[in-house]
C-alpha cells in the first residue's frame, strides 16, 4: 500500500513538472520579442501617394522619412530607434479613415504625422481624439482640424502649418494692398479646404474696402470651366481667387487664358507642386508658409540636404512634413516618456526652431508663425512678400 502511495506521488510530481515546462518555455520564448518592440517608437505617416495629388504625398514622405532617418542617426528619441510606418490616405476622408484605423488598431501606432487634406485630417482627427492617439498634420489648414463641434480643442491633435483664416486674411490684404478693387471667387464647396479659404478671404476682402463681384462654385470631378470663366471676365474683376489644389489650378488656368480672362489669379498653399503648370499659372500669386529663397540658416540647410538627396527643391509640403514630424520628436523628448497624452501636454508648450519659423502654439493648436506670399513669373516661383500674424 505505502509502495503504492509512493508511486502515485512520484506520478504526480512528474506530471506537474511537465505542466510546469510548456508555460516557463512560452514565457521565455515571448519575453525577447516583448523587450524588442519596447525598444522602438512607431510613428506613421499618413499621405496621399494616389489619387488626384499625389506629388502632396511624395513630398510629404519625403519630409517625413529625412526627420525619421535624422533622428535614428543621431540615437532616435528617448533612446529608441523610430519605427517609421508609411500609408497611403489618397487626401480622401475614406481611404485616410481606414488608414488611421489600420496603422493605430494593427501597428499599434502612438503618433500620427498626417492627414495632408483638411478633408482628410478631420474625420482622421476624430479617430485620433477618441483612441488617445496623438496626431500633428503637416498642411491641413482648415479650422476645424483641431476643434471639437463645440468650439474647444481636442486635445490629441496639432498642425505645423497656419490656418485658413491667416491664410486667406494674407491674400485678401495682399490683393487690397495691390491697388486691386474688384474679386470674382471659385470654390469647390465639396472640399472643406477650399471652401473655408474662399470664405475667409471674402469677408475679408471686403473689410479692406473691396468688392465680391462674382463667386460660383464647381465640383471636384468638373474638368470644364468655361461657364464660369465667362462670368469672371463679364464681371470686371481684377482678381480671380482659386484657392483649390494645383491639379484644379492648372485646369482653370489654362482655359482661363484661353478665353482672354485678364484678372490675376490669386490662390493659397494647394498651388504648391512640382506638378503646378508655370505656364498657365504665370503672373499669379498664392500664400505660402515658406520660400526656399529665405536666407536664414535653417532654410538653407534644409534646402541644401533635400536636394542631395532628392534632386529637386523641397516645396513647402515636404518642409511642413519634415518640421511636424521634429515637432513631434522633440515634444516626446520634451515629454521623457512615450505617452501621447504626456507629449501632447508637452508639444502645448513647445517653442521650436523649424524650417518654416520659430513655432509655438496657441490654445488651438495652430502654430504662430508667418507666411509668405510667391509668385509665379517667367516659369519660376519668386519670393513676393512675408506676412506676420
Amino acid at each position: 500500500m505505502k509502495k503504492n502511495v509512493l508511486l502515485s506521488l512520484v506520478i504526480l510530481f512528474a506530471l506537474a513538472l511537465a505542466a510546469c515546462a510548456p508555460a516557463a518555455d512560452t514565457a521565455a520564448a515571448e519575453e525577447p520579442a516583448a523587450a524588442a518592440e519596447g525598444d522602438t517608437i512607431k510613428v506613421a505617416s499618413l499621405s496621399p501617394l494616389t489619387g488626384p495629388v499625389p506629388t502632396f504625398g511624395e513630398s510629404t514622405k519625403n519630409g517625413f522619412m529625412m526627420a525619421v532617418d535624422e533622428w535614428n542617426a543621431n540615437g532616435g528619441v528617448l533612446g529608441k530607434q523610430i519605427e517609421p510606418i508609411v500609408e497611403d490616405s489618397q487626401c480622401t476622408a475614406d481611404p485616410a479613415v481606414n488608414a488611421a484605423n489600420k496603422v493605430i488598431d494593427q501597428d499599434g501606432v502612438h503618433y500620427i504625422v498626417g492627414e495632408v487634406c483638411s478633408s482628410a485630417s478631420i474625420p482622421v482627427s476624430e479617430i485620433a481624439e477618441e483612441k488617445g492617439v496623438l496626431m500633428i498634420s503637416p498642411t491641413s489648414t482648415n479650422s476645424d482640424v483641431t476643434l471639437n463641434l463645440d468650439g474647444s480643442t481636442k486635445d490629441m491633435v496639432f498642425r505645423a502649418c497656419f490656418i485658413d483664416p491667416f491664410q486667406g486674411l494674407v491674400m485678401a490684404k495682399f490683393a487690397s494692398d495691390q491697388g486691386y478693387t474688384k474679386a470674382f471667387v471659385m470654390s469647390d464647396q465639396g472640399n472643406d479646404y477650399v471652401r473655408g479659404l474662399a470664405e475667409v478671404f471674402s469677408e475679408k476682402f471686403v473689410e479692406y474696402g473691396g468688392e465680391i463681384v462674382g463667386s460660383e462654385t464647381y465640383t471636384g470631378t468638373d474638368t470644364d470651366f468655361s461657364a464660369i470663366l465667362t462670368k469672371v471676365a463679364d464681371s470686371g474683376a481684377e482678381v480671380l481667387y482659386l484657392p483649390d489644389y494645383y491639379n484644379v489650378i492648372n485646369l482653370v488656368a489654362a482655359q482661363a487664358k484661353e478665353k482672354g480672362v485678364t484678372a490675376v489669379m490669386m490662390g493659397a498653399d494647394g498651388w504648391d507642386s512640382s506638378d503646378l503648370d508655370l505656364a498657365a499659372a504665370d503672373g499669379g500669386y498664392y500664400s505660402n508658409h515658406y520660400s526656399p529663397d529665405d536666407t536664414r540658416d535653417a532654410v538653407v540647410d534644409w534646402v541644401s540636404k533635400y536636394n542631395e538627396a532628392y534632386g529637386s527643391t523641397p516645396d513647402a509640403l515636404a518642409t511642413l512634413a519634415y518640421d511636424a514630424t521634429n515637432l513631434l520628436f522633440a515634444a516626446i523628448e520634451k515629454a521623457g516618456v512615450d505617452d501621447p497624452a504626456a507629449v501632447a501636454t508637452a508639444m502645448e508648450g513647445l517653442s521650436y526652431e523649424a524650417v518654416s519659423g520659430t513655432v509655438t502654439f496657441d490654445e488651438y493648436h495652430n502654430p504662430i508663425k508667418s507666411a509668405v506670399v510667391l509668385q509665379v513669373k517667367d516659369g519660376a516661383i519668386n519670393f513676393v512678400a512675408s506676412v506676420a500674424p
